[in-house]
């Protein structure tokens, strides 16, 4: 019974469990803005290439 106990305290005492949640949470943000920044920039992106085709389309009578 004192082994469970001292495996006990030492798990609350360690700060392995504490500083992976943290990563994850960190992570998980890190992954939310870069998804934002990617779909934002790939909305851009798509109407750049919306305009230049269809400047390209009028400037040669033409149409894809």
């Amino acid at each position: 019974m004192k082994s469970f106990l001292n495996v006990a305290k030492n798990f609350l005492r360690s700060e392995d469990g504490p500083t992976a949640t943290e990563y994850a949470v960190m992570l998980a943000l890190i992954i939310i803005v870069a998804l934002g920044a990617i779909t934002g920039l790939g909305t851009t992106v798509d109407g750049i290439f919306t305009n230049v085709d269809t400047t390209l389309a009028g400037a040669t009578g033409g149409g894809s």
